[in-house]
């Protein structure tokens, strides 16, 4: 979509249309947090209604988890392709089938297929990019501040829903936790049709901070969305930055989901912590988490973010490594280390995006960045099995979060090690299966 539209009231004092964007892109992050706390909402009811041990279950969600960081690469492809609108649409509405079925499962095979399959697919079609291009092709001033928003609303969104789809859960059955879900993302869908443009030209103005000069001809891929999803990594892969980028954000994964967000709470239950207290501290996670990730986006726009990102994993390191001292103080030693944590939780996404924009430019971040992403659910799931089996073999959890913490230290040097681009690489990547139309 070109030209003016209805939405096109961007000259009205006050208020120019990119805010509009955010703020409907803000809702979408915060329902998509919702449905990525189910899976620990359901382990235990589905345990008790069916008998289904957890082994079983589990298998719904790591397919889940697979697809969500697996097509990833291939959604964003699919919306530099068709459009950020159509695709973001088509994902909702995905997500409102699947949960929509999920209340009527009744075997192991129909929750893989349901869960795991279906609202895995829904989900990852918006993984990871879907912040970055908004933000990226929205903004100029304040990009980063509406980057780290994104971020701390998804990733608090998700710790604070856990204990209220738990709550829901205990009154009123997992089915009405579900529905409370699906409810959220029926709403923002039709919101985001109504609202959500793909390029600023579209409406008749520009990226908000950008002058009017900006506007002009940018890039459209044509051919095959998920042949240009190989192609990017293809390109970006002889650059030895974005394989800095990507080992450093599967620390992140490994030091974040995939430690503290899995196994907080049973290694809290070691240590004599009641789960309902250690469950409301994680959700206190997200909370802090507002702070400290907004703030790095305000940090981002001002700050050489490669010198961010290095203390951002040199500090969370340092707080891992000191975990098992903060538990042997008790509850006041965790409360302790969840306030200078949660500041740090995914203070990392910002600078991470802000890299990747400057390295690989701004018409294809979204695809190059949910490349990125999917190391980090990589390193995620690494470590949440790792961890999980250190428990098992030597008694309690020291060692995984030491080993997290040392890769923290480690990914201090790759961050410094990242060279940036000034300018952007617009004009580094000229793909041939790119052409430029008139906006």
């Amino acid at each position: 979509m070109t030209g003016t539209s209805p939405h096109a009231t961007t000259d009205r004092p006050g208020l120019h249309y990119s805010w509009v964007v955010a703020g409907v892109a803000l809702l979408v992050l915060i329902a998509a947090a919702g449905i990525r706390s189910i899976p620990g909402v359901l382990m235990l009811p589905l345990e008790r209604e069916f008998g289904w041990d957890r082994a079983t279950i589990s298998t719904a969600v790591s397919v889940n988890l697979i697809l969500y960081g697996a097509i990833g690469p291939f959604g964003a492809a699919v919306a530099e392709r068709v459009g950020v609108r159509r695709t973001a649409s088509v994902s909702l509405g995905l997500i409102v089938f699947g949960l929509a079925l999920a209340p009527f499962v009744s075997a192991p095979w129909q929750l893989v297929l349901i869960w795991g399959v279906i609202v895995g697919i829904a989900t990852g079609m918006m993984a990871g990019w879907f912040g970055a291009v908004i933000a990226t092709r929205w903004f100029v001033a304040r990009r980063g501040v509406v980057t780290g928003i994104f971020s701390a609303n998804s990733a608090a969104g998700q710790l604070i829903f856990l204990p209220a789809l738990a709550a829901l859960t205990d009154v009123a059955g997992w089915r009405s936790a579900v529905a409370f879900a699906a409810v959220g993302v029926a709403v923002a869908a039709p919101l985001v049709w109504a609202f959500i443009r793909d390029w600023p030209e579209d409406v008749g103005t520009t990226a908000y901070g950008a002058l009017p000069t900006d506007s002009g001809r940018r890039p459209v891929p044509t051919g095959n969305p998920f042949a240009g999803a190989i192609n990017t990594l293809r390109d970006v892969s002889g650059s030895r930055d974005f394989w800095l980028l990507a080992a450093t954000f599967f620390v992140c994964g490994a030091s974040t989901n995939g430690l503290i967000g899995t196994h907080l709470i049973s290694a809290s239950h070691d240590h004599g912590i009641p789960e309902v207290t250690a469950a409301s501290m994680l959700a206190f996670i997200g909370i802090f988490d507002l702070i400290g990730t907004t703030g790095s986006g305000w940090l981002t726009d001002r700050y050489d973010a490669r010198r961010l990102l290095a203390t951002y994993y040199g500090l969370r390191g340092l707080s891992l490594l000191l975990l098992p001292l903060a538990y042997e103080s008790g509850t006041w030693g965790l409360g302790a280390f969840i306030v200078f944590y949660g500041l740090d939780w995914v203070a990392t996404v910002p600078p991470t995006i802000r890299l990747a924009t400057d390295l690989f430019g701004k018409h294809r971040v979204g695809t190059t960045y949910a490349w990125i992403f999917a190391s980090h659910q990589v390193g995620a799931a690494s470590i949440a099995w790792l961890a999980g089996a250190l428990r098992v073999g030597l008694g309690d959890y020291q060692t995984a979060f030491w080993f997290s913490g040392a890769l923290c230290i480690v990914a201090t040097g790759m961050a410094l090690a990242i060279r940036r681009t000034p300018g952007g690489a617009d004009r580094i990547f000229n793909p041939p299966v790119l052409r430029a139309e008139p906006a």
